[in-house]
């Protein structure tokens, strides 16, 4: 998991159909560059391995010890 860079956030901005020039790609990477950076430390081992729409089923599951 890395800081998105202006570079890769252009396409993907383009993708969801909102045109963002160099500027605006620039500030958009500099406002969510530090959340990436602060998962950087768990990125890989958060136990996300269930599909995210089955999760409020997983955790209404009783636990057995």
């Amino acid at each position: 998991m890395t800081r998105p860079t202006p570079k890769e956030i252009r396409p993907i901005a383009q993708i969801a159909g909102i045109a963002v020039d160099d500027e605006i790609a620039t500030r958009i990477s500099n406002s969510i560059g530090p959340a990436f950076e602060g998962f950087a430390a768990v990125a890989g081992t958060l136990p996300f391995d269930l599909e995210p729409a089955l999760f409020p089923l997983a955790q209404m599951q009783k636990v057995s010890k």
